[in-house]
């Protein structure tokens, strides 16, 4: 099958990852289907660069983001769900700092646009998310123990967010200055998150782009997390992630069928009008990055892009006339 030439949009590596012992036979698999541009994960270890390096100085792929912590680093400690940023313990801090630096070093030396950054989270003594979840698809959000479970924990979110904010603030900053400092050339782009403990909301991130004008900082806008965090009540998302889009670094792209996430828009949720909410985001947005699942085959992917790229040029066309 000839799959459509998808430009300047870019797709992760999560998708195959799993399928493929080496890095050059993912990252043919991906440009079979129609892409020239990788965003590499953070499950993608040094390992897998040895034959990934080599096509990146070919010119066969280009690497659009780098997810950090990468490469992959074993310890949960700096990995994707951990207080990471955040840290009041200072070594710790200090060590995620220079993970986040490594992976900036890689963006820059692979010629990518921005490193995608996980900044830290409210921690809980449980991951409280998946107890929220649970009661959300077993008796659904207006449930008298789903209202109690997310009353206590937004109380816990909103009494510790402001602490771990500032730190996770002060870790970027340092971050964006050393960046600068080494001539890196990366954006680093926050990215909305897909459990409810987590950080940034839209507003917190609002808030520390604002406090760091004129650093190489954006907002990282995950579609899906935003979707799934909208419908277990933590945000408005359209609204505030469109207020957001000139602070845009990066977007991933895909939908949330109820609280799962990762799969083609509008193809599997079925829905065909509720997505054009993201669309001017993922038009105006620097770089563009499907973060799909493994189920997603390569024939929904292909029909998923073309929905959205013409669904955009409409978009282009209509205000064109209007001009």
């Amino acid at each position: 099958m000839h799959y459509t030439d998808k430009k300047e949009y870019s797709f992760s590596t999560c998708w195959n990852i799993k399928r493929h012992t080496t890095g050059q036979g993912m990252i043919e698999e991906i440009l079979s289907i129609g892409f020239k541009h990788v965003e590499l994960n953070y499950n993608v270890t040094e390992e897998l660069l040895q034959t990934i390096e080599p096509m990146i100085e070919r010119g066969q792929v280009g690497i659009s983001s780098v997810h950090n912590t990468f490469p992959h680093v074993a310890d949960p400690d700096y990995g994707t769900d951990s207080v990471l940023l955040g840290f009041d313990d200072e070594t710790r801090r200090k060590r995620a700092i220079e993970l986040l630096l490594r992976s900036a070093e890689y963006a820059h030396r692979y010629g990518a646009k921005a490193v995608v950054v996980h900044p830290g989270e409210v921690p809980f003594t449980y991951n409280i998310d998946e107890s929220l979840k649970k009661i959300y698809h077993d008796e659904g959000k207006d449930s008298p123990a789903y209202q109690a479970l997310w009353q206590e924990m937004l109380e816990k979110r909103e009494a510790g967010s402001q602490h771990y904010l500032k730190r996770i603030q002060e870790s970027l900053e340092e971050v964006c200055n050393v960046s600068e400092q080494r001539g890196y050339g990366v954006s680093f782009g926050i990215e909305t998150r897909s459990r409810c403990y987590q950080m940034p909301t839209l507003q917190e991130a609002g808030t520390i782009i604002g406090q760091l004008k004129g650093a190489p900082l954006g907002l990282w806008y995950d579609i899906g997390h935003g979707m799934m965090m909208d419908r277990m009540g933590l945000y408005d998302n359209v609204r505030e992630a469109n207020a957001l889009i000139d602070h845009v670094v990066g977007v991933h792209i895909h939908e949330t069928v109820g609280l799962s996430d990762h799969w083609c828009p509008y193809i599997h949720s079925k829905d065909m009008n509720f997505f054009d909410s993201f669309l001017d985001i993922i038009d105006r947005s620097p770089v563009k990055v499907y973060e799909l699942k493994a189920a997603c085959t390569p024939e929904e992917i292909d029909e998923s892009h073309n929905l959205i790229v013409t669904r955009i040029s409409e978009r282009q066309r209509e205000r064109q006339k209007a001009e």
